[in-house]
């Protein structure tokens, strides 16, 4: 009987000694990861950034940076260039250093940038959540009453509610929080509207899980991306509707310092001292600016198209 010898097979040319190639490891970012490395890299959004964290750091320590007293008046210092006796940027239309107001200014100024968005994100997020989530007639009561306040221009519809309850900070923050409420319904009406229908949800409705347990889990984790990045892009409004309200002299009054109120009373001395009037614009400007860049940068890192 004849025998039968097996040979080996023979191993793939890239299979060298019995060592296995293995494949490299994909590490692979989560969303989160995925933002932060976009912002990371984002040079212009992070200079804007730092930016803001210094206007805020100098408003937040305007007793310590500031050189003189906001409220400090001089009859014989009264709209002086930059540089005269000390006063780095001049002084006002009552001999107030031009420097410490805008410092202390940033700190009204900022507030009333934020206060009302944050307030318009809690209250104009809850609302949009509760039409969004449960549709039919109260999502037709609250979306009808947020058109209401669409069918006027947002400055017109500030200036109004200021003027009816009068000026002051208070009247001012309220003013302006009415004003950006129905837009922030509206983004997270749209937003829960898309949630609602989708299969996971369906899936927690099968399985027992109640309303708010929904929504809490469910849809405020995609709520909050859309609300907190459209909130960002309102700082910017908020910060030139607060100062056109000082400006009119709906807003802070005197002798608070306020940006938009130090433009108010330095126009008078325009022809006389431009360049004393023309601070307070570039302050607002500058900040304005800064907010936007930044929430531009932001809305693109958050973008999952991208």
């Amino acid at each position: 009987m004849s025998t039968m010898t097996l040979k080996p097979a023979s191993l793939p040319a890239n299979v060298n000694d019995g060592a296995e190639e293995i494949a490299p490891v994909t590490r692979v970012r989560s969303y989160w990861q995925s933002v932060g490395y976009r912002l990371r890299h984002d040079y212009i959004t992070l200079f804007f950034g730092l930016m803001v964290v210094l206007i805020v750091l100098a408003a937040v320590f305007a007793p310590l940076l500031a050189p003189f007293d906001p409220y400090a008046q001089s009859v014989l210092g009264r709209i002086k260039p930059p540089g005269w006796r000390g006063h780095p940027l001049g002084t006002d239309e009552l001999g107030r250093d031009l420097l410490t107001r805008l410092i202390y200014g940033g700190r009204i100024s900022l507030m009333m940038g934020l206060v009302p968005v944050l307030i318009a994100a809690v209250v104009g997020g809850t609302l949009g959540v509760i039409g969004g989530f449960a549709g039919k007639v109260a999502n037709s009561a609250i979306m009808r009453t947020m058109d209401v306040f669409y069918a006027f221009p947002s400055i017109l519809l500030a200036v109004a509610i200021s003027g009816a309850m009068g000026g002051g900070i208070t009247n001012g923050i309220l003013s302006l929080s009415l004003v950006f409420i129905p837009a922030m319904c509206r983004v997270a009406e749209t937003v829960t509207s898309q949630v609602r229908g989708l299969d996971y949800i369906e899936a927690a409705r099968a399985s027992g899980a109640g309303t708010l347990t929904i929504i809490r889990h469910h849809v405020l984790s995609n709520v909050l991306g859309p609300v907190f990045i459209y909130a960002s892009s309102l700082v910017s409004v908020s910060i030139l509707l607060a100062s056109g309200l000082s400006f009119l002299g709906l807003g802070v009054q005197p002798p608070e310092p306020d940006w938009g109120l130090m433009l108010s009373t330095l126009r008078q001395s325009l022809y006389v001292a431009p360049l004393n009037c023309a601070m307070p614009g570039i302050a607002i400007f500058i900040t304005s600016i800064c907010f936007n860049l930044v929430s531009d940068g932001v809305r693109a890192a958050m973008d999952v198209r991208h």
